[in-house]
């Protein structure tokens, strides 16, 4: 049974989602920030035929995010969103967005896959890389940590970024981590979306003239550490194997694939 979840559900949502912080790091973070009753976020749960929660769909803005452990009705789902016409974004873990797939009814417009990974344990993490050079930014340091960004290729040019990166510091639910030399940033690795059981790592690193040195693992494993102390879980995406390899031997472990399914704007009824 499907049935739209609200605040009496919390505890339900809690022990469902808490069984795997990383992969619901988006549906833990808008439930603490957001709620169930905003008009742009909306839950719904599937439920056992003894009451039991056994799979949770939310709704933020136009993009939609399942998660279940176990055998769910994914038409179910699908139905919920095809009657959205908001609807523009399906994501999620591939096992699960796949099964809600076949029964979306708008046309697809484009796919992007990404490999999410997490860590889980700090015993896992290389011991042998050295984090003594590694500081903690403030609100000060982020035109600095803006000039590193624009250095980076694969960084897009965005004149926001410096008051997002600001305001996200200051409502701390994102943290930065840096190494610098002769004054200037020149590594970095930072967190995003957090929340009280996760955190996301984004905006990895380094100056290129100072790369190889491994300034980057530093941040990384500082960042780590400070954070699974805090009983937190760390998830990140990548594309590249290259960065794979390396997240890999600095103890994360592969989760799945993230996808990412863009629709056409729904038609709007026409007016008479």
């Amino acid at each position: 049974m499907i049935r739209r979840l609200t605040e009496h559900d919390d505890s339900s949502c809690q022990i469902l989602l808490s069984k795997k912080p990383a992969e619901n790091l988006f549906i833990i973070g808008d439930i603490e920030n957001f709620g169930y009753e905003q008009d742009f976020q909306k839950l719904w749960g599937d439920f056992t035929d003894d009451g039991r929660l056994k799979a949770i769909l939310l709704k933020y803005h136009n993009n939609y995010i399942a998660f279940a452990e176990e055998e769910f009705d994914a038409q179910g789902f699908a139905n919920i969103i095809n009657t959205d016409r908001e609807f523009k974004q399906l994501s999620g873990i591939a096992a699960i967005t796949d099964q809600v797939l076949p029964f979306i009814a708008h046309s697809h417009k484009k796919s992007r896959s990404l490999h999410y990974a997490k860590c889980e344990d700090s015993r896992k993490l290389d011991q042998n890389i050295d984090t003594s050079k590694v500081k903690l930014a403030s609100t000060c340091d982020v035109p600095r940590l803006v000039t590193l960004q624009d250095k980076i290729e694969e960084f897009e040019q965005d004149d926001s970024r410096e008051s997002s990166i600001r305001k996200s510091l200051e409502q701390k639910s994102a943290r930065i981590y840096f190494v610098e030399k002769d004054g200037e940033m020149v590594s970095t690795a930072s967190t995003t979306a957090e929340n009280s059981m996760s955190a996301m790592i984004v905006g990895v690193c380094t100056h290129p003239g100072y790369k190889k040195k491994g300034y980057a693992s530093a941040c990384m494993k500082q960042l780590c550490n400070d954070l699974l102390a805090e009983g937190k879980m760390l998830c990140l995406f990548y594309d590249n194997p290259e960065a794979g390899t390396i997240y890999k031997r600095l103890g994360f472990e592969d989760i799945g694939m993230w996808t990412m399914h863009i629709y056409e704007d729904v038609p709007q009824p026409s007016s008479l």
